[in-house]
């Protein structure tokens, strides 16, 4: 059964009641972020019932020392930790004498919290009896904010219900803080100094090892019934990484007090003094003021919404769903920093470390393409550019020479911290997705001066390392490649995957084409690029030839290409006579069982025939995915948006809209079961994918936007908007068809179900 709790809303997640066992789930689901900073949606008060405690600055992380049994050669250093920062929301609050804590409360009634996708801000409210019999309501107001991205904003206001009350707000920062994850129970922060003056103060800490300093502030005022009081704390407890100050507010019955908090960090990536920083910051946010910052943050979420909305008509699940994606993915990664990339929990959990995966190439670029300025999405891949020397490093460690470039499969800096071997030395098709990237950019926006600038050096690179991967067989006349983990991590150390093999000599055969034509479009690059990577005709000859000469498993009984060569030695029982309870197999099974089974986690063949779908005809789609899909479990997160937009294309649309509602409402319904980690959050773009690219149909083919839109029949409509070569497409598509418009001043040609419209 999964979690139904969270309310049906158009423009909002709202939980209504308060329930000690989904205090966790919900932690995650209401997470806020600006792209520079998040947290989990902890109470300010204290709680001590079950919590998982978070709080996350972009870029920060800790080098983990790897904790394996037995090293092996190649094993990465560490696992980078994404790192708990100092708390600065807490506000510890004391009624006539009793601490406030829900866990505690003789009764919580109306209790209710919403997250405002439209404007980005974060609401909780409830009324409570203390274990003194006072009664109070609590108003919250919270959020990290887009143009000030180190400043967030508490307003938290209580009313005495029943009696007159003596109100003690005693907010803190504290850099105290400890890694649900850690290895060792280690702490990650070491405490520098901690300051304060009048109503403002700041922590500093510096992480161990890595040494990225931060400044944690916190600036308070004080309200009763709306008007300012001047108060200064009438205490201040120090300790060598806390700070808390302590206000008391006289309050008559039915009369309310409120506490203004603003708080967040510097960090001495941006600052090379983070406490004047901070300063700046107060100064600014308090210049501007909370009620302007307020309207100001609804604004700027008004210009996100403005391009990167999704409209359902008649279905407010199918609606919800969508927006949390899209709220989520720009919470996430607003693309002003080209240091930084999107992490698979974001800023709302810390399960899987590091900040990249290959999702950002694979799932997350198409959605930075289309809806934001094409900047984004070439900064993403310059990312992977500034740490090509660190691919050639990874490497170099398992034995590759010459320049080839092997990306990590988890990183920070371009160092491989991911320390499960089965994945860091056998999960190489990553280096695919990568140069996969380069193609879809342009292909997307048309801008070629990516490629000669940065992006042959990452695919020669790449090629190069595929070269030296594949191994000739004499047994079959061809090349192979051997002991890899495909995209189905179900299957470890399997011979031949075909999505492997396919992208592997995709990438060579791209790679020789963009160096034939940039040594007649662009002759000063290519010299300084040939100079560079000393790349001679002998070396690109034995690539090609490994390219040409690649080998694909194939059975000739079912007419599809094998996932592995050992895939038919299986029993191929399907998903659907798999017992329900032994569901999800990853839960319940042995990983011996598992890698024995014929039980996909993800597309893994499909994912190729989604990448490269104009290789293969509808037909031979139809065939391999009726082969595979049976056996597909769907226990990533990355799984149901691929089968959603080819169960589409074959004009299968309940299995198509079925696919779409898991993928968009996989956190928010909790179909993993594990929502209270933290949120899938690169998989959010696979959700858009699901609707653009699935229902829309929009693909890009020889330079024009082509759409061939379908429709579930739960919907009455649907709209989106994606940003083609500057030019702002709007598809509107009705049960009753489709009306394509253009924002701008440019003309587009667009086709729709193949016929050419000229759109004015």
């Amino acid at each position: 059964m999964n979690q139904d709790y969270i309310q049906p809303d158009n423009w909002s997640i709202i939980e209504e009641g308060f329930d000690v066992e989904r205090v966790k789930s919900s932690e995650s689901l209401f997470s806020i972020g600006n792209g520079a900073m998040g947290q989990r949606a902890n109470f300010e008060e204290y709680y001590s019932g079950k919590t998982f405690q978070g709080s996350y600055i972009a870029g920060i992380y800790y080098p983990d020392k790897t904790k394996v049994g037995w090293w092996k050669n190649g094993y990465p250093e560490y696992f980078a930790k994404v790192l708990n920062a100092p708390n600065w929301i807490g506000i510890d609050i004391e009624i006539n004498g009793e601490n406030l804590d829900l866990a505690k409360c003789q009764s919580v009634s109306n209790f209710r919290r919403e997250l405002n996708m439209k404007e980005g801000i974060y609401y909780r409210s409830f009324d409570a009896v203390l274990a003194n019999g006072t009664e109070i309501a609590v108003k919250v107001q919270r959020f990290l904010s887009l143009d000030l991205d180190e400043v967030g904003v508490i307003n938290y206001e209580i009313t005495a219900l029943n009696s007159d009350a003596k109100i003690v707000f005693k907010p803190y920062v504290d850099a105290g803080v400890h890694n649900e994850d850690a290895n060792w129970e280690e702490k990650f922060w070491e405490p520098i100094s901690v300051k304060h003056s009048g109503n403002e103060a700041f922590v500093t800490a510096r992480t161990f090892k890595t040494h990225f300093t931060a400044t944690t502030f916190m600036q308070n005022s004080v309200l009763l019934e709306g008007s300012s009081l001047s108060v200064a704390p009438v205490s201040v407890q120090e300790t060598k990484d806390k700070i808390q100050f302590s206000y008391e507010v006289a309050v008559a019955k039915g009369q309310t007090t409120t506490i203004q908090k603003i708080g967040g960090y510097t960090v001495s990536m941006n600052h090379d003094d983070t406490i004047l920083g901070a300063k700046k910051s107060i100064a600014k946010a308090l210049e501007i003021g909370v009620s302007q910052l307020t309207e100001n943050q609804k604004q700027a979420w008004a210009r996100i919404w403005e391009m990167s909305d999704i409209t359902i008509d008649g279905d407010v699940k199918a609606q919800q769903g969508i927006r949390f994606n899209i709220f989520q993915l720009n919470q996430t990664y607003l693309g002003k920093d080209s240091r930084l990339n999107i992490g698979p929990k974001g800023f709302t959990g810390e399960k899987y470390g590091g900040s990249t995966y290959w999702d950002t190439e694979a799932y997350c670029i198409p959605f930075y393409m289309a809806t934001k300025d094409q900047q984004v999405a070439r900064n993403l891949l310059a990312y992977r550019y500034n740490q090509l020397d660190k691919a050639i490093e990874n490497a170099e460690k398992l034995g590759f020479k010459n320049g080839a470039a092997l990306y990590p499969m988890v990183t920070m800096n371009g160092e491989e911290c991911h320390n499960e071997w089965e994945i860091t030395f056998e999960e190489i098709h990553r280096n695919g997705a990568i140069a996969f990237a380069i193609y879809n950019y342009y292909r997307f926006t048309g801008d070629y001066s990516y490629i000669p600038e940065k992006g042959l050096e990452v695919l020669i690179g790449i090629a190069r390392f595929w070269h030296q991967r594949a191994t000739f067989s004499t047994y079959r006349n061809q090349y192979v490649i051997l002991g890899v983990t495909g995209p189905n991590e179900y299957e470890n150390n399997v011979n031949n995957n075909w999505y492997t093999n396919y992208i592997a000599k995709w990438c060579i055969d791209y790679t020789v084409a963009q160096i034939q034509r940039i040594e007649g479009e662009y002759p000063s690059d290519y010299t300084r690029i040939m100079n560079k990577v000393k790349l001679s005709q002998a070396e690109i000859s034995a690539m090609k030839k490994v390219a040409d000469n690649m080998y694909f498993p194939y059975s000739e009984e079912h007419g599809v290409y094998l996932q592995q060569d050992g895939f038919l030695d299986k029993e191929l029982i399907t998903v659907a006579d798999l017992d329900k309870s032994q569901r999800p197999i990853n839960q319940k099974w042995s990983w011996d069982r598992i890698l024995r089974s014929p039980y996909i986690k993800q597309a893994d063949t499909l994912q190729g025939f989604y990448f490269f779908e104009d290789h293969f005809t509808k037909e031979e789609l139809e065939k391999h995915f009726d082969f595979y899909e049976p056996f597909t479990v769907h226990e990533s997160s990355l799984s149901p948006c691929v089968h959603s937009i080819q169960a589409a294309v074959l004009g299968r649309m309940e299995q198509a809209y079925t696919f779409y509602l898991r993928t968009s409402r996989l956190d928010l319904d909790d179909y993993n079961k594990e929502v209270e980690e933290g949120l899938h959050i690169t998989s959010m773009a696979g959700t858009w994918m699901s609707i653009v690219e699935g229902f829309g149909g929009m693909r890009v083919r020889n330079n024009q936007l082509h759409f061939e839109p379908k429709i579930p029949v739960q919907w009455k409509g649907y709209s989106f908007k994606v940003n083609f070569r500057n030019a702002i497409v709007k598809v509107e598509v009705r049960q009753e068809g489709t009306n394509v418009s253009i924002e701008g001043n440019s003309d587009v040609e667009v086709f729709v179900n193949g016929e050419s419209q000229l759109i004015k």
